[in-house]
């Protein structure tokens, strides 16, 4: 295809995270357009139609060789290699021996990704999130009708239904769910991404590390977080998906076995921390919750889930009931202002504790 021929080779480099032992970094190499939250600038209808179709339409580059540059906390610089497969991805899971110390608080670091083309060479700056050592608490939160209606993961009717919404729509003109952003401001604090500074740089993140799953495909990555920009959402890892044309993506039960993976994978790769599960009762989040809950014994702090849809099917159900036997806290509403009221009413810092957020969600709905 010489249209994607004549395109550059690119990198779009993925939110990456580490503790002191591993660090796990995911990037796709495709020919394209320029990356990145900024090119769905405001300018125009047309415009941001077509920054959108490029995100689909561009062909994935595999067999590239892409080295990782790393510097330690101590200023020390570590390359590992990898490369592409077939539809363009790159994974790096690196072992960090000896092990790289944390910070106290949470923070962005920066890393680099280097590549080579006919060109020349080339490299982008990519992030990792890095808990502090003082982090008790995380939190994991759905995307997908939890922050945004993202209308694409319903099914083949749902995303012919709303693909104005997903092709033509503009990350700031779309529609939050009323008081996310105070409720994830509460529960996060601090500061948000800022801008890049070298491999090796550190910045501020949210007191509490956030990490988002969503059944959006990879290609959404950079529409996502532009999103989460507008709305000033706490910036975190997201864990997204491969997609393709076939009943493994668009059905239901995907869904719910793609954000228990993730889960899964998350708390296997902090295993000090608790965390606090923020989802829907649109696509299963409650029985996922559940399961986690089941299968991690004291390792959920509180579970929140925003109730838009009505009766709570049989499976969600069975769901409550188990988190509440298990004894963890589970706080339903209807939208997050109610959520937000409770947490301001017991002076939640934004370096509150895990006590202070499961004191709140018991003082709402005691089990």
């Amino acid at each position: 295809m010489p249209l994607f021929e004549r395109a550059p080779v690119r990198i779009q480099p993925f939110f990456g995270y580490r503790s002191e032992t591993r660090l796990t970094l995911s990037a796709r190499a495709l020919r394209s357009g320029k990356p990145g939250p900024h090119t769905f600038a405001n300018r125009g209808r047309m415009q941001a139609m077509r920054t959108m179709l490029a995100q689909f339409a561009s062909r994935e580059v595999p067999g590239l060789d892409v080295r990782l540059e790393l510097k330690s906390p101590l200023g020390i610089a570590v390359d590992h290699h990898g490369v592409t497969d077939d539809e363009g991805y790159v994974h790096f899971d690196v072992a960090l021996d000896p092990p790289w110390p944390l910070a106290r608080d949470p923070e962005w670091e920066v890393v680099c990704l280097h590549w080579l083309t006919p060109e020349g060479p080339h490299c982008i700056e990519g992030y990792v999130l890095a808990p502090g050592k003082a982090t008790h608490l995380a939190v994991i939160s759905d995307i997908d009708d939890t922050i945004v209606e993202t209308g694409i993961t319903g099914g083949f009717g749902a995303v012919r239904r709303n693909w104005r919404r997903v092709l033509a729509e503009l990350p700031d003109e779309r529609i939050a769910v009323p008081g996310a952003d105070v409720f994830y401001g509460a529960l996060g604090g601090g500061a948000v991404l800022a801008e890049p500074g070298g491999a090796g740089a550190h910045y501020a993140a949210t007191h509490r590390p956030f990490f988002y799953i969503s059944s959006s495909p990879w290609n959404l990555f950079s529409y996502l977080v532009a999103f989460q920009q507008s709305r000033k959402l706490p910036l975190g890892p997201l864990l997204l998906r491969d997609w393709g044309l076939n009943r493994a993506t668009f059905g239901s039960e995907s869904h719910g076995a793609h954000k228990r993976a993730a889960l899964d994978r998350l708390l296997a790769f902090y295993p000090d921390l608790r965390f606090a599960l923020i989802g829907d009762d649109t696509q299963g989040d409650l029985p996922a919750f559940a399961e986690t809950v089941q299968a991690h014994p004291g390792r959920i702090a509180a579970v929140f889930i925003r109730t838009a849809t009505g009766p709570f099917s049989p499976e969600e159900i069975a769901g409550q009931s188990l988190i509440e036997a298990a004894g963890v806290p589970l706080w339903l509403g209807d939208d997050f202002a109610t959520g937000s009221d409770f947490l301001r009413t017991i002076g939640i810092s934004t370096a509150g504790e895990t006590a202070q957020i499961v004191k709140t969600v018991q003082k709402d709905h005691p089990t």
